[in-house]
């Protein structure tokens, strides 16, 4: 225990010593100055400090004599160097020594935030700030593993006790204690740490792909006189529904002008043209995006800027305009592109002015997204890109509230760093950067399903930030409530036949009744031994396929984007499911496998609309609907070296695979997603 005087320390060392049923030891000093005081009311100055250090270590070699497992300390050589220098300006050298050579497998520094006791020995409340810094800087400055304990007792205690129960994991593991302090800090649990080490030695699972789902064979196909009843069923009830829609928008845009930094990076102005470059490594993007150059929204922005830096701009060789204005655009002091997120960049030109994907989510709240003239947007970001997401929103919103005659409520929320993982050498040591700290790295996509579980809404649309489109908002938004409309649908008889089950009011016909239900609504295939089962372990199977989330996905006809799609899969408990599965989950070395990915028919869902409440309208805890055993491992660099990194499962494939799941093609209008700069250059992003 560590920390100021009148902080708890003694209360906790024998709360916790009792606990573990173990020893704990006093503070020598406590005695050794009483006794002073009593003898010649004298109180503690710099001769006392020696003294005092041989005590308290006689104390700790006998306690650690007796010990069961664990020794708790009231206080340590490190407490009296801090005395010793905070009162007397002084430390003797032998005790300073002594105190950064003494190693505790923790330190509990006890915060300042209980009442100051007054006793013969203690000195004042006063001042108990200061104290406190200096106490934690000398943690610091030592290096010594420490976690600040705060709260009353009860809550310390409890504390404490998780603490201690993590680290003997953690050093179970062979991480040493200021590994464990780099993790608990991280807000991640051990148990996580401890997952994600064995997949990166046993690796991850492949999916068992059973077939490709097609039509009518997991994939529905509506008329658009259906689309439009199912819309308008939504239409009809929204009134009683809170509406929200969530995008995912972390991160910055890298990646869409990656292949234009590679060709800053390798080509050389002057030696040769751009032309041959682009034979010569064959860049087929660089040629469309110089072609289509002009097209862009950004476009007049950038040579506006490109005309008042260079200000011959206009008499320069073609090559000369074309390398400056990658250059200007990608340049940190200019434009900037590749590192803001990509959800602030001018995606469309319209007459008046250049529209961000931010200001195209607004306004397809009102489209959609909306009840009763109020909607809610929540956006996932990274913290340092919120202020440029709120200052577009700023410019923008009164116009497109004005519009669609919809307020929209901003939400925004992070990635959750105790969703970060562990990253690993390619030996799949623990990978350590050069101050010999843990590097830990974002859990992708699938984290943000955290972020989701947080959310409260009746009905949640999800749309990546990139997937807009320049006008027919009315055609987008028709699907949308068509999906949301299948949901509510589903979601009625969902909960209708759980208060059925509730209400006791089952026979055999009523549970073959929900069995077909779910086999051909959701195409849930309970357990071949399902009729065997006794009449009440049938009711247990059907209520627990039953009360799960829901969620509707718009599907589109594949077109060779990269990626995966829609396929019936068995797990490993053999249970029969339709998945989304990605290419990278698949095993492409097995023949029969690969035959099944290149037979899909549609790709991955470009819209979801979810229920994440219950028929007694509670919230689920969406955690507990996730496949662990799925996910993907990634290599990636840190300072120039080699690691491998593990991605969580994905948040529409593995996050939420357990769900209740619908798929249902819909137009390629719906799908206009811009994996690269190039893809603004097509139909759905241009006049």
């Amino acid at each position: 225990m560590f920390g100021p005087e009148s902080t708890g320390k003694t209360t906790l060392a024998i709360q916790l010593a009792d606990h573990y049923k173990t020893a704990w030891v006093p503070e020598f000093a406590r005695d050794y100055l009483q006794e002073k005081w009593d003898r010649s009311a004298l109180i503690c100055d710099v001769d006392d400090m020696l003294p005092i250090a041989y005590g308290q270590t006689k104390l700790e070699n006998h306690g650690l004599s007796i010990a069961n497992k664990y020794l708790f300390c009231d206080t340590n050589l490190l407490v009296t160097t801090v005395f010793s220098e905070v009162y007397y300006n002084y430390c003797d050298p032998l005790l300073h020594k002594a105190a950064q050579e003494h190693e505790y497998d923790l330190f509990f520094l006890t915060d300042i935030d209980v009442p100051w006791e007054k006793d013969d020995l203690r000195d004042k409340a006063e001042g108990r700030d200061a104290v406190f810094a200096v106490f934690k800087k000398s943690l610091i400055d030592n290096n010594k593993p420490f976690i600040t304990l705060s709260g009353d007792k009860n809550l310390r205690l409890a504390k404490a006790i998780s603490i201690i129960e993590g680290l003997t994991k953690a050093k179970e593991m062979g991480l040493s204690s200021l590994d464990f302090v780099q993790i608990y800090e991280h807000g991640i649990p051990i148990e996580n740490i401890k997952r994600q080490l064995a997949i990166f030695k046993n690796g991850i699972p492949k999916m068992h792909l059973l077939s490709a789902a097609t039509f009518n064979n997991g994939i529905v196909k509506f008329s658009e006189k259906e689309f439009s009843e199912k819309a308008a069923f939504f239409d009809q009830e929204k009134s009683k529904l809170k509406l929200l829609k969530f995008v995912p928008a972390s991160g910055a845009a890298s990646r869409m002008f990656k292949f234009l930094s590679v060709f800053l990076s390798d080509f050389k102005i002057g030696e040769e043209t751009i032309n041959a470059y682009i034979n010569r490594k064959k860049d087929t993007d660089l040629a469309v995006f110089i072609v289509g150059m002009d097209k862009f929204a950004f476009f007049n922005m950038v040579h506006e800027q490109l005309k008042k830096v260079h200000p011959n701009f206009d008499s320069l060789d073609r090559d000369y305009k074309n390398y400056f204005f990658i250059k200007m655009m990608l340049d940190p002091q200019y434009f900037d592109f590749a590192n803001k997120p990509k959800g602030i960049l001018p995606f469309h030109k319209y007459y008046a002015n250049i529209a961000s994907p931010i200001e195209e989510h607004l306004y397809e709240c009102g489209y959609y997204s909306s009840s009763n003239g109020k909607s809610n947007l929540h956006f996932t970001v990274s913290k340092e890109h919120q202020s440029q997401f709120q200052d577009i929103i700023k410019k923008t919103l009164d116009r497109v509230e004005t519009e669609t005659k919809n307020t929209v409520e901003i939400q925004y929320s992070y990635q959750n760093k105790s969703t970060d993982t562990i990253a690993v050498e390619e030996s799949n040591a623990i990978f350590r950067n050069e101050k010999g700290n843990l590097v830990f790295r974002p859990g992708g996509h699938g984290a943000l399903i955290e972020n989701l579980n947080a959310l409260d809404a009746d009905v949640i649309f999800i749309k990546n930030i990139d997937n807009v489109i320049l006008h027919n908002n009315d055609a987008i938004a028709l699907y949308k409530k068509a999906l949301a409309g299948v949901l509510l649908e589903l979601q009625n008889q969902v909960f209708d036949y759980l208060n059925v089950i509730d209400s006791d009011e089952n026979d055999a016909t009523k549970v073959e009744e929900i069995a077909l239900f779910l086999d051909k609504k959701f195409n849930v295939k309970l357990a071949e031994s399902f009729d065997s089962f006794t009449f009440e372990n049938k009711i247990a199977a059907i209520t627990s396929a039953l009360n799960r989330p829901i969620r509707v996905c718009g599907m589109v006809i594949n077109e060779g984007e990269a990626g995966g799609g829609p396929f019936w899969v068995k797990d490993e408990k053999n249970q029969v499911s339709l998945q989304i599965v990605e290419t990278s989950q698949i095993d492409l070395n097995d023949n029969k496998q690969n035959s099944i990915l290149n037979s899909a028919t549609h790709f991955n869902p470009v819209d979801l609309v979810c229920g994440t409440k219950n028929y007694k309208n509670e919230k689920f805890d969406l955690t507990q609907f996730i496949n662990q055993n799925s996910g993907f491992l990634v290599k990636k660099t840190n300072s120039g070296k080699n690691i491998k990194g593990y991605e969580l499962p994905g948040l529409w494939n593995g996050a939420m695979a357990n769900w209740l799941t619908i798929f249902i093609e819909v137009p390629l209008i719906t799908f206009n997603p811009v994996k690269t700069v190039n893809d603004l250059l097509k139909n759905a992003h241009q006049q």
